[in-house]
């Protein structure tokens, strides 16, 4: 939604303010690694600590330069995946793990010891072609399969784990056998944000010291990556040898800038790699800060000249490295073996779950603004969709429309008889949704305030008081919802007698739970806040939004007994947020680059689990001309969460006030999506059950065409329809790349057919593109739910091209 500077920044300025947020420059880890990594410090395996239990092999490896030891522990997970672990093997005090994203402890298979040698450990995973190859000195390990190196790990010496010390002020008086031989002076203390780091006028005060780990992976024979969102770029990762990092890291950014790998509201720490016949991923479960560095080396064709001048051309097969770095934590890394891209969804969603079964309703189209005024606004506004045949199923209200932005409370002036405006919603078969942020307004006579003070329900301060922020209330508390009890609490506020004026049409939407933290360090809370279990706020940052989510569809779901289903959008999230609901890009902008980059921002989304995804349509900032804004709704109409969003200093845009032919265009639009609502619920059933994104890069259905590899301007909407929004003003033609060799495709309003495997020009116009564009019917794959596409797009005397 909003943000703290949003009435101090211009809708026209597209920059974001470097001041306020952080490059890796800034970084204080990142400049650890990158320097002390260049001393090429290696790591070994002792052989002797080699021990094998039921469920995982473990040895230690020690560093050459510190001889300090680290844990390793190896396990193979049910669906062909395997984890690594790597620990301290006696820390000072417990590093922290992330807990609850899993969605229950993995089924293990015994990995079988097979070595050829005594210098070196082979582990097989049971009756599969899958091996780990660990080299003992230096340590690293390459995963085998059918006889092919898949992936090494560590083989750039990039292994990084910064152990646990006693403070140097202590140290007088204390002897710690963990103590690394580092330079212990101010001056270098501070140069790399030891124990200390700045950033303008903050300063992070680290009680635990330097905590970082990081470690390298070899992707041999990939060159196409894709996923870590969120980031406002490209679907195919990119090289970041001649700029920043991808940034993990959840933050407020209001009008972020596109094509930047700065870490704005979310965060998934997992990637895929892709290949003509291999697809891998890679998981790091780590919530904190973290980065991601990737280069890739091409295949390139040399020639060797032999005995005779003979010359012999040999291919250099192409690898991408990856370098993981985190703030702190742990090393804890599953590996997704695929083989294929299918593979390799069900294996992420056997760790973290899948798409949250949505309730129907929340695939029609939503209709919000910050904010519609009062009860009169919504009743008028309500009346507009019906008058012009415009098809909505969900009017929302963002912050106005509580008591002093209060949650759970209502402004009475502006919303007297809350359940009489949902009455009238009610009878027309439409839902609310009102907005719930984390930020509780410090107030004593605020009931919710004052229950959650007394049972400690709070985020803490370093110095042991309750964490206090700005926020859109003006100062506030933040409650914590990694406290299960805090969660349960939470939940409870949403039956109906304690949420006054609530009925059971109304659903739930969590915004700034990044957190927001107004004049906050990047305006987010303090990393050395404390969380429940007295955990800093640094190990925890990127699941803050994941459990106001997770508490927030708890609550909806016991309100109603188990009998209806939750909606719960989001703004932050995590691996596994799939669960609990929906998310979307943030605050885009109104421009024509914003419609563009949402579509792989999207793509993204869906193949690191979820698909209940989308963008504002119209942008959240600025004013949108009338064509504008009937392409983006033309295009969100086949994006899964199908939202009109706008801020508060925009001129009012309900489909109908821009003139009678927009208007007509708009309905169309929306009308399309709405015919297709059966299919969409089919798809989401997929995903639920058997890991299938909504919307999917072409790579995914035509695995093994390397032109589909790069495509980002068009997608798949299940395996039926490609759809390809137009995206650029004033355009007369499109060219729509028609993939599969043996493929037919058929415009599903006209019925013209092409082969695939071909680039094809279409003629289009602002009155015609719904009929052009709105998407491609595929005569390949069916499933059981086939005619559902053909009733709509295949012309009756036409036959199944299969």
């Amino acid at each position: 939604m909003e943000s703290a500077v949003e009435e101090e920044v211009s809708v026209e300025d597209e920059a974001v303010d470097k001041n306020v947020f952080k490059d890796c420059s800034k970084i204080a880890f990142y400049k650890r690694q990158k320097q002390l990594l260049s001393k090429k410090s290696t790591y070994r395996v002792l052989l002797e600590s080699v021990t094998t239990g039921k469920d995982s092999t473990r040895f230690q490896i020690t560093n050459e330069a510190t001889k300090i030891p680290l844990l390793a522990e190896v396990c193979g997970i049910e669906g062909n995946i395997f984890r690594l672990k790597i620990n301290e093997v006696t820390p000072l005090k417990p590093r922290y793990e992330v807990p609850d994203v899993l969605t229950s402890k993995p089924s293990t298979v015994r990995l079988i010891s097979c070595s050829e040698d005594t210098d070196n450990l082979v582990l097989a995973y049971g009756k599969e072609d899958l091996k780990f190859h660990i080299t003992t000195d230096p340590f690293k390990i390459d995963l085998v399969s059918e006889g092919e190196v898949v992936m090494s790990i560590n083989s750039l010496g990039q292994l990084y784990f910064e152990h646990l010390q006693i403070p140097p002020k202590e140290r007088a008086t204390k002897e710690n056998k963990n103590d690394e031989p580092i330079d212990t002076s101010q001056e270098y203390q501070e140069a790399l944000g030891l124990w200390e780091e700045k950033f303008g006028k903050f300063v992070d005060i680290k009680a635990n010291g330097p905590a970082s780990v990081g470690l390298d992976f070899s992707l041999h024979g990939f060159e196409h990556l894709y996923g870590i969102p969120q980031h406002a770029e490209s679907h195919q990762l990119k090289n970041t040898g001649d700029g920043d990092a991808y940034r993990l890291y959840n933050l407020d950014v209001y009008g972020y800038k596109i094509h930047d790998k700065m870490g704005i509201y979310g965060s998934v720490p997992y990637l895929l790699a892709h290949k003509l016949g291999r697809t891998i991923g890679i998981f790091w479960l780590n919530a904190s800060e973290t980065l991601v560095e990737i280069n890739t080396e091409p295949a390139v064709e040399c020639s060797l000249t032999q005995m005779d001048s003979v010359v012999v051309k040999q291919e250099v097969k192409s690898q991408t490295d990856v370098h993981w770095m985190s703030e702190s934590g742990i090393i804890d890394v599953f590996l997704l073996t695929g083989p294929t891209p299918s593979d390799v969804f069900k294996q992420y969603s056997y760790l973290t779950g899948t798409q949250a079964m949505p309730p129907f309703f929340s695939l029609g189209y939503h209709q919000c603004r910050w904010n519609y005024e009062d009860e009169q606004d919504v009743k008028a506004v309500d009346a507009g969709f019906d008058e012009h045949d415009i098809p909505y199923d969900v009017m929302w209200l963002d912050i106005e429309h509580t008591r002093g932005k209060r949650y759970f409370t209502w402004d009475r002036k502006r919303f007297p008889n809350p359940k009489r405006m949902q009455e009238l919603l009610k009878s027309k078969k439409r839902k609310l949704v009102v907005i719930s942020d984390p930020h509780i307004k410090i107030d004593p006579n605020y009931v919710l305030y004052a229950k959650a003070k007394e049972q400690g329900f709070f985020v803490k301060n370093n110095e042991g008081g309750d964490f206090e922020g700005v926020c859109w209330p003006g100062l506030s508390s933040y409650l914590d919802f990694t406290n299960p009890k805090v969660r349960e609490w939470y939940s409870g506020l949403f039956d109906f007698p304690v949420y006054q004026g609530s009925t059971d049409i109304l659903f739930i939407w969590n915004d700034m739970n990044e957190p927001s933290v107004f004049r906050g360090p990047e305006q987010t809370m303090q990393k050395n806040a404390i969380h429940h279990g007295n955990w800093e706020h640094r190990e925890l940052h990127n699941i803050y939004g994941f459990y106001q989510q997770m508490a927030t569809a708890e609550g909806l779901i016991q309100r109603s007994k188990g009998k209806e289903r939750p909606f719960v959008l989001t703004r932050s999230f995590f691996a596994g947020s799939q669960k609990y609901g929906a998310v979307w890009t943030g605050d885009n902008r109104s421009s024509w680059s914003y419609l563009r980059i949402s579509i792989p921002m999207l793509l993204t989304l869906s193949i690191t689990g979820i698909s209940f995804c989308g963008a504002d349509v119209g942008g959240f900032i600025g004013n949108p001309e009338a064509e504008l804004l009937v392409r983006w709704y033309q295009a969100g109409a086949y994006q899964p969460f199908f939202r009109g969003h706008a801020t508060k200093n925009t001129k009012r845009r309900e489909p109908w006030l821009f003139g009678e032919k927009y208007t007509r265009l708009i309905r169309e639009a929306i009308r399309a999506r709405y015919t297709l609502l059966p299919y969409w619920y089919t798809l989401f059933y997929h995903a639920h059950v058997a890991s299938e994104p909504v919307i999917r890069p072409l790579w995914v259905e035509f695995p093994n065409e390397l032109e589909t590899f790069n495509v980002e301007d068009e997608y798949m909407l299940g395996s039926a329809l490609l759809v390809h929004p137009v995206t650029q003003p004033k355009a007369t033609i499109i060219d729509v790349f028609l993939p599969g060799t043996n493929e037919v495709w058929y415009d599903s309003q006209t019925f013209a057919y092409w082969k695939g495997a071909y680039t094809v020009k279409i003629p289009v116009a602002l009155d015609t593109e719904s009929r052009i564009t709105s998407s491609w019917s595929s005569g390949r794959r069916y499933h059981l739910d086939d005619a559902l596409i053909w009733t709509f797009s295949q012309p009756q005397n036409c036959k199944r091209v299969n």
